[in-house]
């Protein structure tokens, strides 16, 4: 068994910014992420452009430099990378974290490959893991996917997206400049309010001009290799279809947090029971950072506003040592 003052469970940015805040204040600590660095930045769209600007990403007062105002997904992967390994930080990739134990005053964290022993546990792992299904039948063809990755695959192929947050209106703007022939199924009346305020006159207007076909307050009923069936205000429709995005969103690995022992909210929203000052849960030692922080309101932390959660927490910790 490997011990440690700190297990840090993500490798995200904000995971990243508690490992800095811990190696500054002289504490042993282990960053375990189950994928690469940045593991959900690594997986974001190619071409994906941030909301936030780049001194709004910044960690531990490390300037970011981009291009634009707005950096994107590359620079953002350049940028955090650099900083694990100029910094040299402490972190095990491609290692999944199965289950954390409390043992008396310290944690048991257990991986697919060790087992670690610690008195401190921060928890930043973010939500892009699990996506949001649509549990109707099709869903498993392989023509359906719930990440988009690269607009020209699917250049001269009819192609639905699903959805209208940011995630899916990138996709069907970049797809259908590529040559796709572009239908979006969206369940309520209009385009996402938090929409890229740069992107969404542009989507709007694809729509108005007929570039993009749209179907509002529908919600897709069956999906087969040749065709999608659409529930509409207007009835069922039946289009030819060859591939399927459904950028539906993401949830938090609940199931996860709950094994662990922290409390989440009754309602719909779960969210987990924590110490706005200090960012430890219901279980003594064991803090929460990031968006993790807001159940299934995902929209509400995000790299620009949890980075303070790195020194909150660390500053908490040092209190107890």
């Amino acid at each position: 068994m490997i011990k440690t003052d700190l297990i840090i469970i993500g490798g995200g940015p904000i995971g990243i910014a508690c490992g800095l805040e811990a190696q500054k204040k002289g504490l042993n600590y282990i960053i375990i992420e189950k994928g690469t660095i940045t593991n959900s930045l690594y997986n974001y769209p190619l071409n994906m452009q941030f909301f936030s600007s780049s001194e709004k990403l910044e960690i531990d007062q490390i300037p970011f430099i981009s291009k634009e105002a707005k950096p994107k997904r590359n620079e953002a992967l350049e940028y955090y990378r650099r900083i694990v390994t100029s910094n040299d930080l402490n972190i095990q990739l491609f290692e999944k974290v199965n289950i954390v134990t409390k043992n008396h005053d310290s944690f048991i964290v257990t991986t697919d490959k060790s087992e670690y022993s610690c008195t401190y546990v921060i928890v930043a792992t973010g939500f892009y893991d699990l996506p949001n299904t649509l549990n109707v039948q099709g869903e498993e063809l392989p023509k359906v996917s719930h990440y988009y990755k690269d607009p020209h695959f699917y250049a001269k192929q009819k192609l639905a997206v699903i959805g209208a947050s940011n995630s899916a209106v990138d996709a069907a703007l970049e797809c259908y400049r590529k040559g796709a022939e572009v239908t979006m199924i969206i369940r309520g009346p209009e385009i996402g309010q938090r929409v890229k305020y740069w992107v969404r006159p542009d989507i709007i207007n694809r729509i108005e001009e007929g570039s993009i076909k749209v179907y509002y307050n529908s919600t897709v009923k069956k999906i087969d290799s040749n065709t999608i069936s659409i529930e509409t205000p207007e009835g069922e429709s039946n289009i030819d279809n060859d591939y399927v995005l459904a950028l539906t969103g993401y949830t938090p690995n609940f199931t996860f947090l709950k094994q662990i022992g922290i409390e989440l909210s009754n309602d719909h929203k779960l969210y987990p029971q924590y110490n706005q000052d200090t960012m430890e849960t219901n279980i003594k030692n064991l803090y929460l950072a990031g968006v993790i922080c807001g159940g299934m309101d995902t929209h509400i932390w995000f790299i620009e506003n949890s980075r303070v959660h790195a020194t909150m927490i660390l500053n908490d910790i040092m209190k107890k040592v």
